[in-house]
Parts: structure tokens; C-alpha cells; sequence
């Protein structure tokens, strides 16, 4: 209620622009501009939802065919252990999202004012920050298991709790820079208006790489597939997405719109 009202005081104060009667009015050309925008962002978080699924279920499957976590005392772990990893990479990932969503005003308006030599640099510039950010967090994960498991009230469970934990953090975030570099090309391809380049890209990350994955690499590598699956998607996705970002900066760098 209260973001909401702050929201709302913020319209009215606006200086630039004056809200009226009628700009509440729909307006077919304008939805038809921002829709395949909105339905971007809808599509990249319902594919995401599936991808969540699909690695809970072959978790709990897998695990209850595992030596030791097919014992009841410790059948919880697995799970336990993956949501927690998880969690904290969507930490990570809403570092990523933050930073490459506060660049899409401004990318918008240099594309608008025709400067794609801006647009360009603040790709790639925003890129290495992302790099950056997914990298700290491969450090962190790959060097501090231990402190994050307690962070998250771990630190008296069993053995077995802890070497899984360690090897789960080690291995899903091993690849968290591609991710971020992912994540913000897609957002970046949303902010030229390319919405279906990026729904794309997001989906086939997501559906076919995450999920695919998922239901794959258990059935040869067992519980360890599923941590396996979230490096493969990422390195797979990064591959599609360079193509992709590198026909942008061609473009940007001949002065036209991608």
C-alpha cells in the first residue's frame, strides 16, 4: 500500500508530463507497441517456473533413488539443498536483472536520438558489469561453500548434508557469469524492441535447454545431473545469444536500428 501510494504521488508530480481523463483511455496503436514488451517479461518468468519444476521433480526423484539419501533420515536433503542454491543464485540473478533493467530507459532513449555509438558502448560496457557480478558470485560459491551454508541455518546438520551442499554450490553456479551475461542480453534485445528475439532466446534457455536438461542428464549422471543442468543450459544459451548480440553490434556499429 505503501509503494503504491508513493507510486501514485509520483505521477502526479511529474513535471514533464500531465496526467489527465483521457490518458487512461486504451488506445489500440499504443498496446499494440508495449504488449509484445509486457508479454516478454510474462513469457521469460512462466518458462522459468517450468524450468524450477522440472529440477524439483528429477531432485526428489533421483535423490530417492540415491544410496544415502534413500534413507528416510536423510531423505530431505536434496531438496532442501537445491532450494537453498537456487535462492541463492536468484539473489545473483536479481543483481543482474536490476543492473540490465535500469540501462533500458537509457539504451531507449539513445536509440531514439539516434545514437547507437551509445548504445553500443553501454551494451558492452553493461555486459562486463554483468560478467563481473555472475564472477564474484562463482568465487564466492566456488571458494566459500561452507560460510554460505550456514548463512542459510545449516550449520548442524550432517555430513552428508554438508558435502552434498558444497558440491551443489559448486557446480550450479559454476557457469553464474554466462547466466548474468544471458540474462542481460536478453533484457537488452527487450530494450531495442526486439521482444521476440529475446522471448525467444529467454523460452529456449529456459524450456528447451533447462527443462531438456533436466529430464536428460539424471538419467546418466544420476542426482548429480540435475546440478549438471543448470552450467549446460547457461553454455548452450550463451553460444545462441553471442550470435545474436554480435548482429546487434554489427548493426549499432553501421548506425541503424538492430
Amino acid at each position: 500500500m505503501l509503494t503504491a501510494a508513493l507510486s501514485i504521488g509520483y505521477l502526479c508530480r511529474m513535471k514533464s508530463v500531465r496526467l489527465r481523463r483521457e490518458s487512461f483511455s486504451l488506445r489500440g496503436e499504443l498496446i499494440a507497441k508495449f504488449f509484445p514488451l509486457g508479454l516478454c517479461s510474462l513469457l521469460s518468468q512462466i518458462s522459468l517456473v517450468f524450468a524450477m519444476a522440472a529440477i524439483n521433480n528429477m531432485t526428489r526423484e533421483y535423490g530417492a533413488l540415491d544410496e544415502i539419501f534413500s534413507q528416510p533420515q536423510y531423505a530431505q536433503i536434496p531438496m532442501a539443498v537445491v532450494g537453498i542454491v537456487m535462492k541463492f543464485f536468484q539473489i545473483v540473478i536479481s543483481i543482474a536483472i536490476g543492473l540490465a533493467a535500469g540501462c533500458i530507459p537509457i539504451v531507449g532513449y539513445n536509440v531514439g536520438a539516434k545514437r547507437w555509438d551509445r548504445a553500443r558502448k553501454l551494451l558492452w560496457r553493461r555486459l562486463a558489469v554483468e560478467a563481473a557480478v555472475g564472477i564474484v558470485a562463482t568465487l564466492i560459491a566456488e571458494l566459500l561453500p561452507r560460510p554460505l551454508i550456514v548463512l542459510f541455518g545449516a550449520a548442524n546438520e550432517s555430513v552428508y548434508y554438508t558435502d552434498f551442499a558444497i558440491r551443489a554450490f559448486r557446480i550450479y553456479l559454476c557457469t553464474a557469469a554466462l547466466a548474468c551475461m544471458n540474462k542481460g542480453a536478453f533484457i537488452f534485445l527487450q530494450s531495442l524492441g526486439k521482444a521476440f528475439s529475446s522471448t525467444m532466446l529467454s523460452m529456449v534457455r529456459e524450456i528447451v535447454f533447462g527443462v531438456g536438461f533436466a529430464l536428460l542428464l539424471p538419467r546418466f549422471f544420476g542426482l548429480d545431473g540435475v546440478l549438471y543442468s543448470m552450467p549446460a543450459s547457461d553454455v548452450l544459451a550463451f553460444v545462441l545469444s553471442a550470435f545474436v548480440v554480435f548482429g546487434v553490434d554489427r548493426a549499432l556499429r553501421e548506425n541503424r536500428a538492430a
